[in-house]
C-alpha cells in the first residue's frame, strides 16, 4: 500500500514538508510506503471549466503546461492522499487548490473510495478555515477522511520552527497510524465484499 502525499507549499523544506516528513516517517515504521511530491513554485493554472478532459476521458487536464497532471498520474497507484499546505489569508495556498481542482475532475476515478486527509500549517490562525476547505473536493469524491487527536494542524513561521510543536507533530503521527489503520480496513473489505454499491448520481438545482 501507499501514500502521496502532496506538499502545497511553494517553499520545498518548509514547515509543510516537516509535518508531511513526520507522517511518511511514521508510516514506514506501519509497513506503508510514502511518496511526498512537492507542487513547486512554477506558475499553476486554474480551472476554466472547459470541460475537455471529460470529452477526452483519458484523465489529464487539458493545459499539459504545469505540474497538475504529473502529480494525476500518480493517483492511481497510490492507495491513500495526504494534501498539506501553509495558511495564506485563512485559505490553503490556491495553487494548490488549483491542482486538486483540475486534477480531480480529470481524474477523480482514481481518487475514489481511497482514505485521504488534510494538513495545514500556519504562523497563528487561519488554519482551521484552510483545513476545512482541503477537506470539501474530498468529500465530494468519496474518500473517507482520516481523522487524528485534533485537527491535523501545526504551527511555525520561519523554516523549520513546526519542528518544535511537540502537539503537532503528535497530531501528525496520529494521522499516519490511523491512515494505516484505515488502509487495511478498507483494503481488506474489498477484498471481502468490494465496494459499496451506490445510486447513479441525480445532479439537480434550485432554477425551475
Amino acid at each position: 500500500m501507499k501514500v502521496l502525499l502532496i506538499n502545497g507549499s511553494p517553499r520545498k523544506a518548509g514547515n509543510t514538508h516537516i509535518a508531511l516528513s513526520e507522517i511518511a516517517k511514521t508510516l514506514t515504521q506501519e509497513g506503508i510506503e510514502s511518496e511526498i511530491v512537492w507542487i513547486g513554485s512554477k506558475p499553476v493554472r486554474g480551472c476554466i471549466a472547459c470541460a475537455a478532459c471529460k470529452r477526452n476521458n483519458d484523465g489529464k487536464c487539458v493545459f499539459d503546461d504545469d505540474i497538475c497532471n504529473s502529480i494525476s498520474a500518480k493517483f492511481a497507484e497510490s492507495d491513500g492522499f495526504i494534501f498539506g499546505s501553509p495558511v495564506y489569508y485563512g485559505q490553503p495556498n490556491g495553487a494548490l487548490l488549483a491542482i486538486m481542482q483540475r486534477a480531480f475532475f480529470s481524474n477523480g476515478a482514481n481518487v475514489k473510495d481511497k482514505p485521504a486527509a488534510a494538513v495545514t500549517i500556519c504562523r497563528r490562525g487561519g488554519a482551521t478555515a484552510a483545513f476545512e476547505a482541503l477537506q470539501m473536493p474530498m468529500q465530494m469524491m468519496n474518500m473517507p477522511l482520516v481523522t487524528s487527536q485534533y485537527w491535523n494542524i501545526a504551527y511555525g513561521r520561519e523554516a523549520g520552527q513546526a519542528a518544535a510543536d511537540t502537539e503537532g507533530m503528535q497530531t501528525m503521527r496520529t494521522l499516519a497510524h490511523n491512515m494505516a489503520f484505515m488502509l487495511r480496513a478498507i483494503n481488506a473489505e474489498k477484498a471481502k465484499s468490494g465496494l459499496p454499491e451506490r445510486e447513479d448520481w441525480q445532479p439537480m438545482h434550485f432554477i425551475r
